[in-house]
């Protein structure tokens, strides 16, 4: 608790520094309330749509992250220990698992609507599509980061390939597995709120356009700082998951 407050201390008096001055820009009209609203304004929306920001809106990103990262980590993992026993299925896929991080977001998000329509699925495609590189790329390191040493000497014990791979190769790449899940869990959080942002009738992205379009600032701050929030809660979760699963990492 104490590592805490001492890492994060200077950030938060920072940001509060940021949001009084901001405060008092816009109360002095010095910044138009437009461009950037006044902080206590977007909390005041906040608590007044409380409602429909949490249990709509929100709700429906989160099932679309949800959905989205699941198969993500499903797949990336799958993935890329098939790419780590075999190294046809890597020459063939790693290429194209990069690829398919050169191509923009923006417009692959057209054809899944295409392809899925409206529906929940052209988000979830979206959101699989953001957060299943790193996935993929950081557990294949991983995998491959472990020290040849010990690998020969537990064949030299008499272990089995499956041996190795459990009692060595994951635990090693549980380090660099994590460092991607931590960028995947943010990843899938935009992606979903850009498919939204694309084309949906609820969600955290389409209210934020919804309020664009209104020219309502206080409107689409606050599905930022809801946003933001969660985004920070997922990714403080994973870490501490990581905390407790390299425990053994730790104490060493």
């Amino acid at each position: 608790m104490k590592k805490f407050k001492k890492q994060y201390s200077l950030f938060i008096i920072f940001l509060i520094s940021v949001m009084v001055l901001v405060e008092y820009l816009v109360r002095s009209k010095l910044v138009p309330a437009f461009i950037i609203p006044a902080p206590t304004n977007v909390v005041t929306h906040i608590v007044e749509q409380w409602r429909p920001l949490l249990f709509e809106h929100l709700g429906a990103t989160m099932v679309e992250f949800s959905i989205g990262f699941l198969i993500a980590v499903t797949s990336g993992v799958g993935l890329a220990m098939s790419m780590f026993f075999s190294k046809t299925i890597e020459k063939m896929l790693y290429p194209a698992v990069v690829i398919s991080q050169m191509i923009p977001i923006i417009a692959l998000s057209p054809i899944f609507v295409l392809w899925f329509g409206y529906s929940i699925w052209s988000k979830v495609a979206v959101t699989v599509l953001m957060s299943f590189f790193p996935i993929v790329v950081a557990t294949y390191d991983g995998l491959k980061s472990s020290d040849k040493d010990y690998i020969e000497m537990l064949r030299s014990m008499g272990a089995t390939k499956r041996q190795i791979f459990m009692k060595l190769n994951i635990p090693m790449a549980l380090p660099a597995f994590f460092s991607g899940l931590k960028i995947a869990i943010v990843y899938s959080l935009v992606g979903a709120t850009i498919g939204e942002w694309l084309g949906a009738s609820e969600g955290l992205g389409y209210y934020s356009r919804r309020m664009s379009g209104d020219l309502n600032a206080n409107g689409v701050f606050a599905a930022i700082v809801i946003l933001t929030i969660v985004g920070i809660i997922l990714f403080s979760l994973t870490s501490l998951v990581e905390k407790r699963a390299l425990r053994w990492k730790n104490t060493n």
